[in-house]
C-alpha cells in the first residue's frame, strides 16, 4: 500500500493545498460514494447527483486551502458543499421523483418477494421526495449516511436542536406519507417544512 494510501484526510487535504494530484486521487477515491449517495437520494436524480459529485470533489480541489483541520472532519466538509450545490440545483428546477430502486434485486430471491421489496423501496423512495428538503436531508445525514447530529447540523447550518427536530417531524410524516402510499390513511397534513 501506498503511503497517500495510508495518510489520514487531514494530511491529505493539507497536500491537495500543495496540487498533489496523488493525494487528490486518493480523496477522490475515499469520499465519492458517500458524497455521490447522498446527492442521489437528496436530488432524486443520479443524473444530478453525478454532476453535483463531480462538482463539489472539484471545488475541494479549488479549495483545499478553505478547509480547516481540527475545525471540521474533511467529510462533514464535503458533505455540506454537496449540501449546498444541491439545495442550490433543486432552487434552480424541480426534479422528478426517484422511479428506481438503487438496491440491486438478488438474482436468487423468490421473484414474488424480489417485487414486493422493489414495490415497498418504490414507496419509500416516493415518501422520501414527497419530504421537505430540509427534512429529508436531515434524516439521510443522520440515517443513511450515519453523521451525527452535531456534523449534520454543522452540513445543513443550522442548530443541533434543530437537526433534532427535523428528523422527528421527517420520521413522522414519512411514516404518514408510507401508510398514505400503502392506502392505511388519508393524505397526512403539510408540517413546517423547517
Amino acid at each position: 500500500m501506498d503511503e497517500v494510501d495510508e495518510a489520514d484526510d487531514d494530511d491529505l487535504m493539507a497536500q491537495v493545498g500543495r496540487r498533489d494530484q496523488a493525494a487528490y486521487g486518493s480523496l477522490v477515491a475515499r469520499h465519492l460514494s458517500s458524497v455521490h449517495r447522498y446527492l442521489t437520494r437528496l436530488t432524486a436524480s443520479p443524473a444530478d447527483a453525478d454532476e453535483l459529485a463531480q462538482e463539489t470533489l472539484l471545488r475541494m480541489w479549488l479549495h483545499a486551502e478553505s478547509y480547516r483541520p481540527g475545525t471540521v472532519r474533511l467529510t462533514t466538509w464535503l458533505h455540506r458543499i454537496a449540501h449546498n450545490l444541491a439545495v442550490d440545483e433543486l432552487r434552480k428546477r424541480r426534479t422528478e421523483p426517484l422511479q428506481e430502486s438503487h438496491i440491486p434485486a438478488d438474482a436468487g430471491a423468490d421473484p414474488q418477494a424480489a417485487l414486493a421489496a422493489s414495490q415497498a423501496q418504490s414507496q419509500l423512495n416516493q415518501a422520501l421526495d414527497s419530504l421537505p428538503a430540509n427534512q429529508r436531508a436531515a434524516l439521510l445525514l443522520t440515517r443513511v449516511q450515519e453523521f451525527s447530529s452535531h456534523d449534520a447540523a454543522t452540513i445543513l447550518g443550522v442548530s443541533v436542536h434543530s437537526v433534532e427536530s427535523l428528523v422527528a417531524r421527517g420520521r413522522r410524516t414519512l411514516r404518514a406519507r408510507l401508510q398514505q402510499l400503502q392506502g392505511d390513511t388519508p393524505e397526512p397534513q403539510q408540517s413546517n417544512p423547517t
